[in-house]
Formats: C-alpha cells, structure tokens, sequence
C-alpha cells in the first residue's frame, strides 16, 4: 500500500488544495465538509466565535472525519492549545515582520523551538505515544501558513517568506484592500502586492495559499502561482443555498 502524505507534504509539494473557512462553532459543518470531499478545513478563531472548547470539538469531529483542520489562530498565545487539541497547523494573521515569523515558527516546533511538551493531549494520543515518537510527527506534519495582510510586511516580504519553519504564505487581501484604501474594482495596489508576495514565495521556494470566493479569483490567482486555496465558507455556503432555495421557493408560490 503506498504511504499516504501528510497534509504538509501534499502543501510544500505543490499540490492543488481546495478547503474552506469553518465559521460555526459546532462539529456539524466540520463533518458535513468532510463528506463533500475538500482536501482541509480552516476554524476561524480570528473572525468566528471559537473558543478552546468549541475548537476542540471541530478538531475533534476533523480527526474521526479524516479531514486535516488548520486553525487561524487570533494570535501566538492559542497556537500551543490548538495544536494540543490536533489541529493539522494554523494560519497566523498579520505576519508583519521577520522577528514575528520567527516567534510563531519556533511556538509551532520542539525541536530549535519553544512549543511547550505534552503527551497527555490529543495530538499526543492521551499518553499512548512515546515522547520521542510524538516529537518528530509532530514536527514533521504541522503546518504553519504566514498570513501577509498588512502594507509593512511588503518590505521584508522577502525575508519573512525565507524564514525556517513557515511552509507557506497566504495573501490577506481583504486586509491589504482595507489598510491601502482604494474603493475601485480591482485595485492596482492589491494587484501589485500579489506579485510581490508570490514573487517572493517562489524565491524561497514555499506554496502561496489564497481565499477565493469563486471562479474567477480562483482562475486569477492560480496564474499568479497559487496552489492552496481557501474557497468560501460554511456560512457562505449556507447563504447561498438559503437564497436559492427561497428565490424556487417564492417562484412556485408566486
């Protein structure tokens, strides 16, 4: 039987990835995701309301779906409880400098790191792993995606994409969009800052991850170089379907 790869691994080596943002804090979305064949989920801690119990059960319901589950973590303090719990890795906002993508690669390893130990959590079998066993899996497979969101990071771009540890980095476009204050359709500034930030990507040899919220973004940023992609969310799609659902509805009963 071949060896199923880590999610990491599929991520660094290029793979083409499809996930989408976990919004509700139940283990129903994670599950029903699950079923529908995308490759990871997102719990969003930073935007969502996640908290460490709520998190636990998506994890939780990730781990008995097989689907790995990054958290976007709000920020460094929840990176140990989330990996304790078995999130697959985070997403981390507002990677701004070199000293900062530095701080969350090193929370996020044991070795020449600074994640605190324990073998009595989920992601250490509740005990049953050996230390050392637990040490190196761990290691090897959590992922830490660096989200660029801020027009500062931009001129250490370079640096931060280089850093050791971070495996890839995710272009924060509502941020960007937000922090430049263009109101135009396709902002020329948002348009440069995702070929500066893939540029440097492919300089350091690390996949670009992006949230898409359809076709013609996804078609857009994959050109750019993109292979990881965040696509809409289980709120979005519960809107989506809501409103196609009533506007049949509205028709038949005119």
């Amino acid at each position: 039987m071949a060896e199923t790869r880590s999610f990491r691994q599929r991520l660094l080596a290029g793979d083409k990835l499809v996930g989408t943002f976990l919004k509700t804090p139940t283990s129903h979305a994670t599950e029903i995701v699950a079923g529908l064949g995308f490759d990871f989920v997102v719990i969003d801690q930073e935007h969502a309301p996640f908290d460490r119990t709520t998190t636990d059960i998506a994890l939780m319901a990730a781990r008995g779906s097989n689907i790995p589950a990054l958290v976007r973590v709000s920020g460094p303090d929840a990176i140990l409880s989330v990996l304790d719990c078995g999130a697959t890795g985070i997403l981390i906002p507002h990677v701004a400098s070199t000293a900062y993508a530095r701080e969350v690669a090193t929370l996020c390893r044991y070795r020449n790191g600074r994640r605190g130990y324990a073998t009595s959590t989920r992601a250490g079998g509740y005990t049953a792993v050996p230390m050392w066993q637990h040490i190196r899996a761990a290691d090897d497979t959590v992922t830490v995606i660096a989200q660029i969101e801020d027009p500062e990071a931009l001129d250490q771009i370079d640096a931060i994409a280089a850093v050791e540890g971070i495996d890839s980095l995710f272009i924060g476009r509502g941020d960007l969009t937000a922090a430049f204050g263009d109101e135009t359709p396709n902002p020329p500034a948002i348009r440069a800052a995702v070929e500066t930030i893939t540029a440097a990507a492919r300089k350091a040899n690390k996949p670009v991850s992006v949230y898409v919220g359809g076709r013609p973004e996804a078609e857009w940023l994959q050109s750019q170089g993109a292979t990881t992609f965040i696509f809409n969310s289980d709120q979005g799609f519960l809107r989506q379907a809501a409103t196609r659902g009533l506007a049949e509805m509205r028709e038949v009963l005119g």
